[in-house]
């Protein structure tokens, strides 16, 4: 199976890309996600080796901060189960589960993070979903020329 591309949204005030560094093996589960599109391509579409985009929401300015890579296919979040935590859902059980994760290990930090406003400048990424009106999903797929082309920008000061 070829190789697909993704972007996971996160708030840096909450879990940022500097965290991932930062996590035993730079990796970590990409839990908290709560959305059945988004939990269907965790859970269905995304795969081990696959290449991520971690983008910086609800920040000043918001950006591709860098990049990972899917080291675990997708499996029960076990944050659904904690009673207490944020993400716990009490009509999830263990025997069917209702939310998953994949996890993620960083590979690299862009010298440049790659801005919103820098995204909707290039041509080549005009279609990206991340500009569709409305669409606020915090995972998407992207396109592999979108990968290298955001991955490319981010090497270098606009």
């Amino acid at each position: 199976m070829a190789r697909r591309y993704w972007l996971l949204k996160t708030e840096p005030s909450v879990f940022s890309f500097d965290d991932l560094l930062r996590a035993p093996r730079k990796t970590t589960g990409w839990d908290g996600v709560r959305n059945y599109q988004a939990r269907n391509f965790l859970r269905d579409e995304m795969k081990k080796g696959d290449g991520v985009l971690v983008y910086h929401s609800s920040a000043e300015p918001t950006a591709v901060a860098g990049t990972a890579e899917v080291v675990r296919e997708g499996h029960p979040d076990p944050t659904q189960f904690e009673r207490g935590h944020d993400h716990f859902d009490p009509e999830s059980r263990p025997d069917d589960p209702r939310w998953f994760q994949v996890e993620v290990r960083a590979v690299e930090k862009l010298p440049h993070p790659v801005t919103l406003d820098r995204i909707k400048r290039t041509p080549a990424l005009a279609k990206m979903d991340l500009l569709r009106r409305g669409n606020r999903l915090s995972v998407q797929p992207v396109s592999e020329a979108e990968f290298r082309t955001i991955v490319k920008m981010g090497q270098t000061a606009e």
